[in-house]
This record gives C-alpha cells, sequence and structure tokens, in this order.
C-alpha cells in the first residue's frame, strides 16, 4: 500500500470514529440485527481479489456499526459495559501501530504493564508487594488466580506430582457465593474441578456470603477427608452489587489453611469510595483480586487483571521454559504469570492512558458518578407508582419490579421479561433482567460516564411506556 493511501485512509478511519462517537446520543441504544443480515456476516465469503483499504470503513459504517451492544449509549442499563475512554480509543491505535506481544522479550509495553499493574493494586488498596498480570476480562484472571490458589495449596502439602498430586486433586474443594459470576464455576471446571466438589455458600438476606454457612460447610467437608483450599468472594455481585464480608472470610481461609480469592471485576476498586470503603476493609489481606478495568473505568475492552500479593505464586504455576524463549530472570516475562505467550499490548497502554486522564482524583470522581446516579435511580423507583425496589446498593445496581398489588404475582416473572424486551426494540433506552431472590425482575446498572439523571428518568419513561404496552396488547 502507497503510504499516502495509507495515510489518507488513516485520517478518515479517525474522523469516522469521533463522528461515531461524539454522535452516539443520536442514535438508537440498540437495533434488532434482521435475519438475512445475520445469517450474511455468519456465513463468510472471501472474495478471490482483494479490496481497496476504503471499502473496510465502508463495510463498518454499514453492516457494523448500526447493529452495536449499546454499552456505549448513556441510555443503556442492562449489564457491565461501559462506553471507550477517548484516551483509551487513541491509545489502543497507538499499540495497535507498535504491535508488541506482552509475553516475550524485552521491551517497553511488557514494563509498563509491569507498572500498571501496581497502579491498579494501590487503587484497590492491595499490599505493596501485589502484582500480577492483565487479562482479557474477569473469566482469565479467575482463571488464573484459582489456578495459583491450586499450586500453591498442593506445593504446601508436598504434592505437585505423581500419586501425591493425583491423591490430593481428586479432593481439593472450593467455596464460593451463592451469588457469583458463572466464570468462577467455568475456571474450577478448567483447572480439573468437579461440580460436586465446588461448594455454593448461601447468603444472607443482604445477598453477602453466610460465614457461618461457609465454616459449617467447610468443617464438613474437612471431616469427610476432603481438602479445602479456596474460597472466592463477591466485591460486587452481578446480580445485585453486594459485597461479601471480606475480613471474616478471611480469618476463615487463614484458619484453614485456604486460599481467599476475590471477584472484584466489577466492584474491586470501590475501596476508593467513602461511603463503600468501609465494606472493603481487609482488601489488603487477600490473596488475589480479579479487576476488569474495560468496566468501571471504561478502558476499551479486552483489559482485565488478576492481582497476587505475591505474584510468585503467579509464576509458580505458570511458568514454563523452553529452549528458544530465554527470558531474563530479573525481568520474568509477562507470559509466567498466565496462559498467555502471545499477549496484545493493547491492554497496558489503554489502561495506561485512561488512568493517566483521569488521574486518582478522577477515578474517584467516576466511581462517586456511578454512585450518584443509582442513588438517584433509586429515589426515582420509590416515587413511582406501582414500583417497588428489590435492593438497596451498595454498588450502582438497581433491582426493581412492579408491586403485587399491580399485577398477579403469578404473572409478574413474564411480564418483566416483556418489559425488557420491549424497552430493548424501542431502542431509546436498555435494561435486563435479572434472578433476584428467585424471582425475574428488573435490573439497571450504572457504568458509563456520559449518563446523566436525563437518561435516567428516559429509562423509567420507558419503563411505564412498556408496561402500559405489553398489558393491552
Amino acid at each position: 500500500m502507497h503510504p499516502k493511501v495509507f495515510r489518507d485512509e488513516l485520517a478518515a478511519a479517525a474522523e469516522w470514529v469521533a463522528d461515531y462517537l461524539g454522535q452516539i446520543t443520536q442514535r438508537p441504544v440498540a437495533r434488532p440485527i434482521p435475519t438475512a443480515h445475520r445469517q450474511a456476516l455468519a456465513t463468510g465469503a472471501l472474495p478471490q481479489e482483494g479490496q481497496d483499504l476504503g471499502a473496510l470503513l465502508e463495510f463498518v459504517d454499514e453492516a457494523i456499526a448500526p447493529y452495536p451492544t449499546g454499552n456505549g449509549h448513556p441510555a443503556f442499563f442492562a449489564w457491565i459495559n461501559s462506553p471507550p475512554s477517548p484516551a483509551g480509543v487513541i491509545a489502543e491505535l497507538l499499540a495497535t501501530a507498535v504491535n508488541a506481544t506482552c509475553g516475550m522479550g524485552e521491551h517497553a509495553l511488557m514494563d509498563l504493564e509491569r507498572g500498571v499493574v501496581r497502579d491498579l493494586a494501590s487503587l484497590a488498596g492491595m499490599a505493596p508487594t501485589t502484582g500480577g498480570v492483565l487479562t482479557s476480562g474477569g473469566s482469565m484472571a479467575n482463571l488464573l488466580c484459582l489456578g495459583a490458589a491450586r499450586t500453591w495449596f498442593l506445593r504446601r502439602h508436598g504434592a505437585t506430582d505423581g500419586p501425591a498430586y493425583d491423591q490430593a486433586h481428586a479432593r481439593l474443594t472450593a467455596y464460593h457465593s451463592d451469588q457469583a459470576h458463572m466464570s468462577v464455576a467455568k475456571a474450577a471446571t478448567v483447572i480439573g474441578l468437579p461440580p460436586w466438589r465446588l461448594r455454593a455458600v448461601p447468603t444472607t438476606a443482604d445477598q453477602r456470603m453466610d460465614i457461618d454457612a461457609l465454616q459449617a460447610m467447610v468443617d464438613a467437608d474437612l471431616a469427610s477427608g476432603l481438602l479445602p483450599f479456596c474460597v472466592v468472594s463477591n466485591l460486587g455481585s452481578t446480580a445485585g452489587g453486594a459485597v461479601d464480608p471480606i475480613e471474616a472470610i478471611t480469618q476463615v481461609c487463614r484458619g484453614q489453611g485456604m486460599w481467599h480469592h476475590a471477584d472484584g471485576a466489577w466492584g474491586g476498586l470501590g475501596a476508593l469510595v467513602p461511603q463503600l470503603a468501609p465494606l472493603y476493609r481487609g482488601v489488603s489481606d487477600l490473596d488475589s483480586l480479579t479487576i476488569d478495568p474495560h468496566k468501571t473505568l471504561s478502558v476499551p475492552v479486552g483489559c482485565g487483571a488478576a492481582l497476587v500479593t505475591d505474584p510468585s505464586r503467579l509464576r509458580d504455576a505458570f511458568t514454563f521454559r523452553a529452549s528458544y524463549l530465554d527470558g531474563d530472570q530479573d525481568w520474568p516475562w509477562m507470559s509466567d504469570y498466565t496462559i498467555e505467550l502471545t499477549r496484545p499490548g493493547t491492554r497496558a497502554l489503554t489502561l495506561w492512558a485512561t488512568l493517566r486522564q483521569l488521574g486518582r482524583s478522577g477515578v474517584v470522581d467516576l466511581l462517586q458518578h456511578y454512585q450518584d446516579l443509582a442513588h438517584y435511580l433509586r429515589q426515582r423507583v420509590q416515587e413511582q407508582p406501582g414500583l417497588e425496589l428489590c435492593n438497596d446498593g451498595p454498588l450502582p445496581v438497581v433491582c426493581f419490579r412492579l408491586t403485587a398489588d399491580t399485577i398477579n404475582p403469578d404473572r409478574r416473572a413474564d411480564l418483566h421479561k416483556a418489559v425488557a424486551a420491549r424497552i430493548q426494540a424501542r431502542g431509546h433506552a436498555y435494561l435486563a433482567t435479572v434472578s433476584h431472590d428467585g424471582e425475574t425482575v428488573l435490573r439497571a446498572c450504572v457504568c458509563n460516564y456520559l449518563t446523566t439523571t436525563d437518561d435516567v428518568d428516559t429509562l423509567l419513561q420507558e419503563v411505564h411506556s412498556a408496561i402500559h404496552h405489553v398489558r393491552n396488547v
């Protein structure tokens, strides 16, 4: 490609990106994808001859951009998906041009990753020794931390290979809240833990892990000859935003020689918010923590983090040597901390750029913005006739439902699903449902820096409009 052609197309793409993000509020939050279009995209049809680069921009504009997830729009409240930060968008392009793999070799982006991992750990309130690795998201981070916990536990029991490994591994048992993200069960499966040895601990009325139930489960498993090795707590459950009692869980873990991993993919930085800080006492004593910067910090999608108080435990689990890969042991390659060898440098630079644009005070302000909007939404729901709250925080997720006196409770779940579907189809806002105490209810999450109280009001207007519609069809 001629350099001038590349430069012109790059400039055109930059203009398109700026227009797309600048006009996002003028578009529908989301649009249903026509079946024929889905089939065309999914079929694949590689032409015999190559196309001009200009066709790429045309294709994105006509075939991709009109059908987004919706998370870029300020009236998107369905899932914990953020819009990209401006700094992150620019950094993604720059890092892609450098095109370094942050798995091997000695180069600046790998050192930058070490630095931003330390920044995240500091923001979360973890111990100064904490290190780790950036991941594709919370699912991979949970997997790495559970893998590290398993290796650490087996090493302490002298069971890293041979018959001793087989015998010990067949008795490993882990625990998580019944509100845990599904990625915890996935991670347990990948490291070879069958479902019957992954315990779902009941929660209390506020959806926090029941410590007495946890202790009873651990004691029962020990009595039956099993080996409890890890507890996974929630720092922000997906369904309702619950934060498990960190200190009490750590005390159970220390008493039984277990690892305490916290899944804070969404709420891992909550200690920065003054009203939430008491819930995060004891974060510095965690063995590991998952954080997703592509959630609350709006780093572009594909940036999670596995933070481990003693990062050598990650290396113990994932370091493998090869004759053609001879890293500097004083500056270990990041592939030693994860299962990936080829890793994109975009994660480090987009996180660095976003954090530098915000600064520590900007991070606090951003998290507080979400808290304030959730508080406003709770107030507005309580003011609405026929609606009632199902939860009261602490994180910025609001579960609500129609009151029992306005509809037959047996039909309420179906109505909630229909209301959410109607709102999604109209495109003025986007709302999801969730299971809360065994009932399907409406759920709104706030994690978009563009969202204002006007967007919250729009959401509630759409809820009432949808209720009226589904009751009269």
